[in-house]
């Protein structure tokens, strides 16, 4: 399938209710209001393909840029892809999912992620964050800093307050995957957890909740344990 051909049949998927939900989260036109389990029947046709992923993003539809994310090769993305990606985010389904878990699967999934965390700007710091978050999900702990994520914890429990909006959702999803994997700071991060109470973010008026942390951090490790890791950030 072509980039144009995926094109025209997200538009047949589209769907009116779908596409006033994500406009009250924030997605910005064009997009035509595609279920991601619609999208996932594209998927299984052409599975991880580099180049079709660019095109798809460099549309600047919304759907077409999430779906890029979905059928992304990570290893074959450079640093200026990611980066290019990064600045073309139109809101945070982009910045969150498709650019966190397509670059937590690359080579520069640290580099990037540390670098859009000190970020100004709302939809670089989230995804900075929630790539953070998707890389410690998939690499074996051995493999990270310690006292590195507990700057982080630290940057969170200061900072969290005076956040952007989705940053704090973000910032509190980082907080789940950190306590849930890592046993020797679950205990720092439950803390910070009850540090920074109950975080709000505004979802567009919808009835979405943010997960609490001190909950879904003892459940996850009450039914996985520690360090259990998936085979890719992508859902």
């Amino acid at each position: 399938m072509t980039a144009k051909e995926i094109l025209a049949q997200l538009e047949k998927m589209g769907s009116p209710s779908i596409k006033k939900v994500y406009k009250n989260h924030g997605a910005v036109e064009p997009f035509f209001g595609v279920k991601v389990g619609d999208m996932k029947t594209i998927v299984k046709q052409v599975k991880q393909n580099h180049q079709l992923a660019l095109e798809l993003y460099a549309s600047g539809n919304s759907d077409a840029m999430y779906l890029a994310g979905l059928i992304s090769s990570p290893k074959e993305m450079s640093k200026k892809e990611l980066q290019s990606w990064m600045k073309g985010a139109r809101w945070y389904m982009h910045s969150e999912y498709t650019i966190a878990w397509t670059t937590a699967e690359s080579n520069f999934a640290r580099e990037l992620a540390l670098e859009w965390i000190s970020s100004d700007e709302e939809l670089v710091a989230s995804a900075g964050w929630s790539t953070y978050a998707s890389y410690i999900q998939i690499t074996p702990n051995e493999h990270f800093d310690k006292k590195e994520l507990e700057a982080l914890l630290k940057q969170i429990e200061n900072g969290i307050a005076k956040a952007h909006n989705r940053v704090r959702y973000a910032m509190n999803g980082f907080l789940i995957m950190l306590g849930s994997q890592f046993e020797e700071l679950q205990s720092k991060a439950l803390d910070v957890a009850k540090n920074i109470g109950q975080v709000e973010v505004e979802m567009g008026g919808t009835s979405c909740a943010v997960p609490d942390a001190i909950s879904y951090i003892t459940k996850s490790v009450e039914k996985s344990g520690f360090g259990k890791k998936k085979k890719t950030a992508k859902c």
